[in-house]
């Protein structure tokens, strides 16, 4: 049992690492994919879930799950359950993280429980709809500093790339 649900957060924090460095913050410096899937101001609900058959909605959640689907292979030999469980919560997760639209309100006691865990509620991944250098981590908030440094970072060296190419 330890190990299944040892197994489980590790491929929820190292996942959410993965997805949240490699994939989404360099996606909102250098990409557009999910930036026009996931921030557009004319997107309605099922353009913002895993819930349509919009072929770039469903590459960018693709894209983002990879990580997720990496760590679960090297996990799997050690605990298929708690993979399994991980992925699952993290499936729960992305459709619970996207309620806030639907004006969901995340109950008092779940939002204490998910501040001490470090969980993003869905009123929190909303502010990353609406302002999108705030709120990374999809799953975990303890990414959103090292995010928004990392999102500086990104931007300078494009920036500075930009300018060498424009020197030339």
């Amino acid at each position: 049992m330890f190990k299944a649900i040892a197994c489980a957060w590790i491929l929820l924090v190292v996942g959410d690492f993965l997805s949240t460095f490699c994939y989404h913050v360099p996606e909102h410096v250098f990409g557009h994919l999910h930036l026009q899937t996931h921030h557009s101001y004319k997107k309605n609900f099922r353009h913002y879930a895993i819930l349509t058959l919009n072929l770039q909605v469903l590459l960018d959640g693709i894209l983002g799950a990879l990580p997720y689907l990496l760590v679960a292979a090297v996990l799997w030999y050690s605990s298929p359950i708690g993979v399994l469980c991980g992925l699952l919560f993290g499936q729960f997760h992305v459709w619970w993280r996207h309620t806030s639209i639907l004006d969901w309100q995340t109950p008092k006691s779940v939002d204490l429980l998910c501040r001490i865990l470090f969980i993003t509620t869905p009123e929190r991944h909303w502010q990353h709809h609406q302002k999108t250098n705030q709120g990374y981590g999809d799953i975990f908030t303890f990414f959103e500093q090292p995010a928004q440094g990392w999102l500086r970072l990104l931007r300078l060296l494009r920036l500075r790339f930009s300018h060498r190419i424009v020197s030339q």
